[in-house]
């Protein structure tokens, strides 16, 4: 591979801000995998944003990259994996699979996507020190013959209508708006633009907790649980961002209400044994890794926390929440799915047409550009 960027390439990053900035360009923040992808000739690389290749675990991609994309390139952009209902980052995460019969059987039941936003290298060209206008007009030309798994993002000028994206297509499960100065250059590794994500707050039920990993009189996490219509204990993630120092008050504060798990309703060790996928349910899988170890120590759901949350995904929080405040006036009982704010349903093939029925596999693909 012989290309004007070469990889690794940290990608460029973003910084939080709590409103949309005036006088900039705006894209959806899409809630996937971030990656750089790297094509010359039949050579393709698809890297993280940890600079880890992730080739490997989207060979359909592959496909689609010397199918859609220009000979030679390098492209900014994030894999998704598109469905009816939005995006669906758990099928994302289960890509991430050592065994290759297993990922090639995902590819074919769950194919990804890759939306592109940012243009680094064109032919011999380096666009990295061009202004983003410029990448971007370059790169819709040089993605007009994409499709059916490779799409360009949005993007706006209009400040409005991307205050309407950020209203509207969280119900595609996007993650809020993006905003890039129009002169900016890339800057790899650097918070040089600025998202806009959703924010929230939810009273929760703390149904247990797990030990600090360097030290067994402190709180690592938080667990934390909504009752169902049917009056079930869910488990919705956790929260874990307290100081050392509190997180030995909390240890000690939380000690009378340690139970046992005979007494808990999430007693998932007694019933993993008939279904392994109520671990996951009950508090005892990850969702990230499937060997990692997440026993926890069983409270009497009593107390109640107000956290802070952007989006759900399913029946959890899709990012860790981030604690706000203790809520000793709530009943725990109280404290149900009905209190969360539920995003109008929006189409992804609202957003990027065809998104959705390309990522299933649908469509004619096009001859290399």
């Amino acid at each position: 591979m012989h290309l004007p960027v070469m990889p690794p390439v940290s990608p460029m990053l973003s910084k939080p801000v709590k409103n949309i900035p005036e006088g900039m360009s705006y894209e959806p923040k899409w809630d996937g995998f971030r990656t750089i992808c790297f094509r010359d000739g039949d050579d393709v690389e698809f890297g993280s944003r940890n600079e880890r290749p992730m080739t490997r675990y989207f060979p359909e991609l592959v496909a689609a990259a010397k199918a859609e994309l220009p000979n030679r390139c390098v492209i900014d952009g994030e894999i998704v994996i598109a469905t009816g209902d939005g995006l669906d980052f758990e099928a994302l995460q289960l890509r991430l699979h050592p065994a290759a019969s297993r990922v090639t059987m995902l590819a074919q039941q769950t194919p990804s996507a890759f939306i592109a936003f940012d243009l680094l290298a064109l032919g011999d060209e380096d666009y990295t020190s061009r202004p983003f206008a410029e990448r971007r007009a370059a790169l819709v030309e040089a993605l007009t013959q994409a499709g059916p798994q490779i799409h360009v993002t949005p993007a706006t000028t209009d400040p409005q209508t991307a205050q309407r994206w950020f209203d509207e297509f969280e119900g595609a499960g996007l993650d809020g708006v993006i905003a890039k100065p129009l002169d900016l250059v890339y800057q790899p590794d650097k918070r040089v633009m600025f998202k806009i994500k959703h924010e929230r707050t939810a009273d929760c039920v703390v149904a247990g907790y797990r030990v600090h990993k360097s030290a067994d009189d402190a709180i690592g996490s938080l667990l934390l649980g909504l009752y169902t219509t049917d009056g079930e204990l869910a488990s919705v993630g956790v929260i874990g961002a307290f100081p050392m120092a509190k997180r030995r008050q909390l240890f000690s504060e939380l000690q009378p209400l340690v139970t046992s798990f005979d007494e808990h309703p999430w007693n998932w060790a007694a019933q993993v044994a008939a279904d392994p996928d109520l671990a996951r349910r009950y508090g005892g899988g990850s969702r990230w890794n499937a060997g990692k170890d997440l026993s926890f120590v069983p409270l009497r759901p009593e107390r109640v926390v107000e956290v802070r949350y952007d989006h759900m995904e399913g029946r959890r929080f899709r990012h860790t929440a981030q604690f706000n405040r203790w809520r000793p006036d709530r009943d725990p009982r109280s404290c149900t799915y009905e209190q969360l704010e539920q995003p109008v349903t929006f189409s992804l093939d609202d957003i990027v047409p065809g998104l959705s029925r390309s990522a299933a596999g649908e469509g004619n693909r096009p001859g290399p550009a």
